[in-house]
This record gives structure tokens, sequence and C-alpha cells, in this order.
């Protein structure tokens, strides 16, 4: 391996240091180094390798002792590039897994084109890009009896299941909602970094596994579905490929916020296969064509409802759950309640509103009056069942009752109804599951 000098670097010369001479461990990751260029790029050499020393780390003297091999690069000079690119050639070809950095990183697409095969290429002083890289080609090991924080993380939820977050921001501008003003766009993570977070949550003990994000179905739309390193396979940053992967580790896998594009139907198989959890949380917000034209919703009911008759066809167990907001209008509310559960009989739970003083919502009108999540859900089911078998003789009674006593209007609605089952999350409306293992 090339030696790092402070002057004119020579790339075939033989690399030879103190820190390396000892034999570690099989078990230790060893990284390998090759510093070109001036004193300023072998200080930044040494910088990457005191965080990855400190992490556990091993410094490896040869290709062949090295689990990958780092390239600090020089593009001063045409003369220096040339040499830079041979120098990224040769570790290529004699140990495979190369990480560029440096000055000539400026240039990524001249180096993929020629080194298509490295690992990841940054410029120079992006020590924590190439810390980042370093920790995906070969993840760091944990050692209990040093480490303070368990390799999986500290997590505030219970020790059999825990949340993974794929995405941040969102890239929709719903009239109603605020969250891309505080959390922007969307910006999704790379694959290999949500497998390798996964992993270790499993190792760990979590049984399940909820993928979270502000838009699941979007995700690695932002970084147009790049391909990152997982176990020597490239997984592409995208919703399908990331769920198969998820499957291999045995865990239940649990999808939320997925709004119904035409690409989830490849979730289907994946579910047929029990590889994840026939589960969608979906957020409908609404059954509405006006009001979801007034949200500035990406749906369309109708063919909402059509995508989701074809999922029950594939998968009859698969179970969509959704959450909605409760209507300022009676007609507008029957149509939210009795259009969606009576037609495709999906589990649902009705939240409250609430004025929020950024942009978009500072438009809409009044909100609904609050009232608790269970209650507006209880007020909901009333409106919807007014129609069901039995209630217009009940409530015809009551109005003959009340009419041979005193002269007064019926009540609009007489009449017991059987209240819904308690539940802090959704309505005893769902139709139950008849295979799989899933959990509500």
């Amino acid at each position: 391996m090339p030696k790092a000098q402070t002057t004119a670097p020579t790339p075939k010369a033989k690399a030879g240091s103190k820190a390396s001479s000892a034999a570690p461990s099989k078990a230790v990751p060893r990284v390998g180094i090759v510093s070109l260029g001036c004193p300023k790029a072998l200080v930044d050499s040494e910088r990457i390798l005191t965080r990855l020393r400190a992490e556990g780390y091993e410094i490896s003297g040869s290709y062949e002792g090295a689990d990958v091999v780092l390239v600090n690069t020089c593009g001063f000079l045409d003369s220096a590039k040339k040499e830079s690119l041979d120098a990224i050639g040769e570790a290529l070809r004699e140990n495979g897994k190369v990480i560029v950095t440096g000055c000539m990183g400026v240039e990524e697409s001249r180096i993929r084109e020629i080194h298509p095969g490295v690992l990841s290429v940054t410029g120079p002083q992006q020590y924590e890009a190439v810390v980042e890289a370093v920790h995906q080609a070969v993840p760091p090991r944990h050692d209990p009896f040093v480490d303070l924080v368990p390799p999986q993380g500290i997590k505030l939820t219970p020790r059999h299941y825990a949340y993974l977050k794929i995405s941040e921001g969102c890239n929709h501008r719903c009239s109603f909602c605020i969250i891309p003003s505080m959390r922007g766009d969307l910006v999704s993570r790379p694959a290999a970094e949500i497998l390798y977070e996964a992993e270790r949550l499993v190792v760990a003990g979590v049984k399940e596994l909820l993928v979270i994000s502000q838009d699941t179905s979007a995700y690695g739309i932002d970084i147009r579905y790049a391909e990152s390193l997982f176990a020597r396979k490239k997984i592409k940053a995208r919703m399908t490929e990331l769920c198969a992967a998820l499957g291999e580790f045995g865990a239940w896998v649990r999808l939320h916020y997925v709004y119904p594009y035409p690409h989830v139907d490849e979730l289907m198989p994946l579910m047929a296969e029990k590889k994840i959890l026939p589960y969608l949380d979906i957020p409908f917000q609404h059954a509405s064509p006006s009001v979801l034209k007034a949200m500035k919703r990406p749906a369309n009911d109708q063919r909402v409802l059509d995508r989701i008759q074809r999922w029950r066809k594939e998968v009859p167990c698969v179970r969509p759950s959704s959450s909605a907001s409760p209507a300022r209008r009676k007609r507008i509310s029957t149509i939210c309640c009795s259009g969606w559960r009576r037609r495709i009989s999906i589990a649902s739970a009705v939240s409250s509103t609430s004025r929020s003083k950024g942009p978009p919502p500072t438009r809409c009108p009044a909100p609904y009056p609050t009232r608790s999540r269970r209650n507006a859900g209880i007020a909901s089911c009333r409106r919807s069942r007014r129609s069901a078998p039995g209630a217009w003789r009940r409530r015809s009674a009551a109005g003959s009752k009340s009419s041979s006593t005193k002269s007064r209007p019926a009540a609009p609605f007489a009449g017991r109804m059987p209240m819904p089952r308690k539940s802090t999350a959704t309505s005893s409306c769902a139709a139950p599951l008849r295979c799989g293992r899933a959990i509500s």
C-alpha cells in the first residue's frame, strides 16, 4: 500500500506503520489508507484515522489485511490527478473495497467513469461523510465493556417493537397541513443505513419494526432511488426493495403513512409471502371529492377504492387502516364515515383538528368543534348508522309516543344505538383478519 508522504507521494512504495505492526484479532475491523498530496491532505488523513481508531478500527499496513481502503486524493495538477486515479485502480485490484476522498473527490463523475466500483466519493474535509462510508462498508464492532451506548441506540419504546424512520419531510402541499413548513421537503435515508439500523434492532431483540415517515410511498424519489451497499449487495432506495430486504430479518414489518400510489401494488406479493405484515396505514383523511379537492390531497376516492379491492383479491387478509378528520357539516361527515367504512370496511379513527399559525392552514375555514377522539368517533358512527335497519322504527315509535302526550317536534335521533367498542386507536368496524399473525 502507498505510504503517506508530506512531499511528492510514491504510490508504489510499501507501507509500514508501527501502529499496525501488531496482528489484531480477526474480529476487529481493519482500515487501510493511501494518503496523497500536500501536508494539509496528510492532516485530513490523520483526523480520519483518529476518529476511526477511537471507534475501535485497526490500521492495516497492507491491502490484504484491510477490510476497506481509503484513498485520499490530490487534484492540484494533471499529473497529481493521474497519480490519484492510478492509486484508486491499484486499491481496487488488490482489495476491491475502496472509499475515495480528498481534493479530486469534487470530480466524482470522472472518478466513477474510470473506476465505477468505488464505494463512495467525497470531497476534502468531509470527515463525517468518510466515517459514515466506512461504517456502511465495515460496521464497527460493539464492545459491551467499553461502549456506553448499545449498538441499537437508546430507545424509548418497549423492547419488542421499535420505530424505523426512513425519511424526513414531505413534498406535498396539502392546504390543511403545516408539516412541510416545519420539516421541509422530502429527504430520504440511504437504504443501507436503514437496513443496518434494522439489523441492529433485530439483533437486540426487537420483534416488530414500525416503518414510519411523512410519506412512506415517496421514499427514495428525492435521491432518485440511489443504490447503496448492504451485506455486499446493492439495494435501491425504493419502498419495494427496502421492504423485501427488511422482510429477510425475520421480524414483523408494519408500514405506516402509505399513500395509495400505483407502485404500492408491488407490496402485495411480499404480503402474500408473509415477508411483511398484511397491514397498511393509509392517510385517507376524507371520502368526499369536494373536501379532498379543498384539502389538495393527491387522491381520488374511486381510484383508491378500486385499488384496495384489487389488493384484497390478491391478499384477502390485507388490512387498510386510516385516520380521518371530522368535517364541519353533517352531510360531509356522513360521507366520510359511511362512504369508506361501508364500501371497503376499513379500521378508522377520527382525530380532532385545530387552527395553526402556519401559512397553509390559516386559509382554511373554522375547524370542527374540539372534542375528544373517542367522542368524535362515536358521533360520526351515530351519524353514519342513522339509516341502519330498525333505526326508523325506533324513531317513529318515539315520535308517536311523544305526540300522544304533548304536541312537540320529535327528536332528531331517538332510540339508543349500541355504543362502539371502547378503543383508543381504532373503532370496531374492521373486518377480522383471516390469515397471518398481524396484530392491531
